[in-house]
């Protein structure tokens, strides 16, 4: 539920943690993504760092520049003033995957837990379009969601040591695509070709909260193809 007003966390001496709504939900992190933009749009004196989630935003500020109450008066002015028909179009990204085999080792095994075929298992996975609530983790993990009810899976028992980058993964009612190697306990059903995040560009990250996600599957011959 979006909140009427936001309630505010003190975390610490320099962040403040602003919360727009109880549950995860599409309107609630629009309502995130709102307060996001429009303290790009205009920095707050004294805020270093904005921190966007799936319903809350935490501002990291330098105690000597600004208090706590005068950042809670002006954030609450920027909810009250937002327009949101200025907000960003988000942009809708097409996602390459090679499916199970070498790639997604778990494909079997959630096609087990659901009692259903790899095969089907990827066409529910490709039908859906999804929302990216939050990046984070690692730079570039998208957070997106939600997965159709027949793929909500858990979590691994044991978590890998090392995944590869480009994991495209399964995890409760999300999906997500590891942005680098690391170590990780999501189900791994495929892998993209695609770089999530490359310091080397600007914005470095592929995609950004807000983005609709689409995937589509590639045979393992193709991978060269979307390779940058």
């Amino acid at each position: 539920m979006l909140y009427r007003n936001p309630e505010y966390r003190i975390m610490g001496d320099g962040a403040l943690l602003v919360e727009l709504g109880d549950k995860i939900g599409i309107e609630v992190n629009k309502k995130v993504r709102e307060l996001f933009v429009a303290l790009k749009a205009e920095p707050l004196e004294g805020v270093i760092e904005t921190i966007p989630s799936y319903r809350s935003l935490l501002l990291i500020f330098n105690p000597l520049k600004t208090s706590l109450t005068l950042l809670q008066e002006k954030i609450q002015h920027l909810l009250n003033t937002v327009d949101p028909s200025h907000l960003p179009e988000p942009k809708t990204v097409d996602i390459p995957v090679v499916y199970g085999g070498h790639y997604g080792p778990d494909l079997e095994w959630v096609a087990g837990y659901h009692g259903i075929t790899p095969e089907e298992v990827v066409q529910r996975h490709t039908a859906h379009t999804y929302h990216v609530y939050m990046i984070g983790f690692m730079p570039g993990f998208p957070y997106m969601g939600e997965l159709p009810s027949g793929l909500v899976t858990p979590r691994r028992e044991t978590p890998r040591t090392a995944v590869p980058r480009g994991s495209v993964a399964l995890a409760q009612e999300q999906t997500g695509i590891y942005s680098t190697q690391s170590p990780g306990g999501w189900q791994i059903i495929g892998r993209t070709p695609l770089i999530l995040f490359d310091s080397a560009k600007w914005p470095p990250a592929l995609l950004e909260m807000g983005d609709q996600v689409r995937f589509f599957s590639i045979d393992e011959e193709e991978m060269p193809n979307w390779q940058a």
